[in-house]
């Protein structure tokens, strides 16, 4: 006997129709990750219908130096389990990891996503661990007023167009698959996973040191 599987899609404004005949059950809900009553109510909704959820994968994102409120409020959307169950994987980017002087403001939401996740794991009881791609092919590349959000930072457009000079991208199946890394390995909490054009790559961040370790009554 089949076991049928449940997939839920929150987009920020669309919703995408999927057709044919599989074992697998696909449901889109609509909601504005930016607002916390709309997406909480949508969250609330799955977990009433179904009791729980297995996987969390939060994924939206933008980028837009022109309104940092808004790629704030999008951007370090996170959503955790309200019955601590499942797994649940945070989507944050290479600009999480390392130094360009560019998008300071998309950059440090995505260090914001590696920070907060690592430290909400070790204390929520869910396993949270945190993907790193590079730039991946999607339609935003090519989206013809992409340059119009680079802001005062317009050096970002020689970046992108050197990128796709090079073909220095993955592709979102090579991204769904490490997912799938982080999400079967039950082991792996906490954990950083990069993923760019030189392969996959799990990431260590320094430690405290026991003798720097804050005393906490």
């Amino acid at each position: 006997m089949k076991t049928t599987r449940h997939f839920f899609f929150c987009y920020i404004n669309r919703v995408f129709a999927v057709s044919g005949n599989y074992q697998y059950r696909v449901e889109f809900y609509v909601a504005d990750v930016s607002s916390k009553e709309e997406f909480t109510g949508v969250f609330q909704k799955i977990v009433d219908r179904f009791g729980h959820i297995d996987i969390m994968y939060n994924n939206a994102g933008i980028l837009n130096e022109n309104d940092w409120e808004k790629t704030i409020a999008i951007n370090m959307y996170m959503k955790d389990s309200p019955d601590g169950k499942g797994a649940i994987i945070n989507i944050s980017s290479t600009a999480g990891l390392w130094f360009v002087p560019t998008v300071p403001i998309y950059r440090a939401t995505k260090y914001a996503v590696v920070g907060f996740s690592r430290a909400i794991a070790s204390n929520l009881g869910v396993r949270i661990n945190i993907l790193c791609p590079g730039v991946v092919k999607t339609n935003l590349l090519s989206s013809p007023n992409l340059e119009d959000h680079f802001g005062q930072f317009s050096e970002l457009e020689g970046l992108k167009e050197m990128v796709l000079e090079r073909n220095d991208f993955e592709v979102p199946d090579d991204v769904a698959k490490a997912s799938l890394i982080l999400v079967t390995d039950e082991s792996k909490n906490r954990e950083i996973l990069k993923i760019d054009a030189d392969g996959m790559e799990f990431i260590s961040l320094p430690e405290p040191c026991e003798s720097s370790r804050p005393n906490i009554l």
